[in-house]
């Protein structure tokens, strides 16, 4: 059983008060924390071809990408200052460092699940309302979890309609091997497995039902970011030379395609599959995102299911606890307690 966030609370703000008492100021080295996916194969590719130091070496600090085994403990380790940057998802940025206390900036909106994610259920033709009653079989608080509140309130359902089951993302695969298995949300490469593994289910939800809300962004700690603005430069700068690796026409696409696919341990074409379902955005798309009318009902879901499931800290009293910062420069939530900021200035840069 996985260990939950909401119990690691306690002991990181414990942590952070200390961490906190420490003022950042610019340095000579930096490190961007991430941990393996399809979505973050431009970092390991910046990071394995000198891309990413090359961009360090232009503002006068070494940068080095640090790749971690455990996506949570990673976002823990950026929270306590182990690590200035850290690829995560736009939910996780909230209810990790940002509830905990630690300024953070989205220095980067990187891509967001555009069918990576999913709900399956057993058997031929299934619906969404086919739920209600079941045990479903998935990752506890984490993008999984939201993307199934979000799927059961499009049909009237609510949380409590079904059972959830707190399964690790190593063993989601698996259990569908038990016969009273009945459904499970989960994400690529284990969701790709199920589908193949078990032709008779069906995929009743994915993540291109509610494109933008599962984001994966770059985070930084803003002390780290207003002592040097140069890290948000270098890491954008890096990132987006790799990006363009993905298009098929990028006379290095081949040797990315095929560093992915030894850095996720398969083939190219389980490497495109994986990347095929996620959207990678452009300066201007990540631009366009974060200003748009959409973007504050996003966030304001997020923090409802933060809330809901006791992300936020305990004794937090709402919602609205923490204040987020949109592109447009208005605040969701509490306006003295922003924590989360979604800036335009490296989008506009590049």
């Amino acid at each position: 059983m996985l260990f939950s966030r909401a119990a690691r609370f306690p002991i990181l703000a414990a942590l952070l008060a200390l961490a906190l008492l420490q003022p950042a100021q610019a340095r000579e080295r930096y490190t961007v924390a991430w941990t393996l996916y399809a979505g973050s194969m431009p970092l390991a590719y910046a990071d394995e071809t000198g891309i990413l130091q090359k961009w360090g070496d232009r503002y006068g600090f070494d940068l080095e990408a640090v790749q971690m085994n455990d996506y949570i403990e990673a976002i823990t380790q950026f929270s306590l200052g182990q690590f200035d940057a850290v690829i995560a998802m736009s939910l996780d940025a909230l209810t990790i460092p940002a509830a905990s206390g630690v300024d953070t900036t989205v220095v980067l909106p990187l891509s967001t699940s555009n069918g990576s994610d999913g709900i399956v259920v057993r058997g031929q033709d299934k619906t969404l309302a086919d739920l209600e009653g079941l045990r479903i079989n998935l990752v506890e608080l984490s993008g999984s979890h939201y993307m199934l509140v979000r799927a059961l309130e499009s049909v009237g359902l609510r949380e409590r309609d079904v059972t959830v089951v707190n399964t690790s993302d190593a063993d989601i695969a698996s259990v569908f091997e038990a016969a009273d298995t009945r459904a499970v949300a989960t994400w690529k490469p284990q969701l790709s497995q199920i589908l193949a593994q078990y032709p008779d289910t069906t995929l009743v939800f994915d993540s291109s039902d509610i494109h933008g809300e599962l984001l994966d962004v770059m985070i930084a700690r803003s002390d780290a970011l207003a002592d040097n603005p140069d890290l948000g430069r270098a890491i954008a700068g890096a990132w987006f030379e790799a990006a363009a690796l993905l298009r098929t026409d990028h006379p290095k696409h081949g040797d990315f395609m095929g560093f992915t696919a030894a850095t996720l341990n398969t083939d190219r074409a389980g490497a495109r599959n994986q990347l095929s379902t996620i959207d990678f955005l452009s300066p201007a798309q990540g631009l366009e995102l974060i200003v748009g009318e959409d973007f504050a009902e996003t966030q304001k879901q997020i923090t409802h299911f933060a809330f809901d499931h006791g992300l936020l800290g305990e004794g937090v009293p709402n919602a609205d606890f923490v204040g987020i910062e949109t592109g447009r420069g208005t605040v969701i939530g509490n306006p003295d307690k922003v924590k989360l900021r979604f800036p335009t200035t490296w989008l506009e840069a590049q």
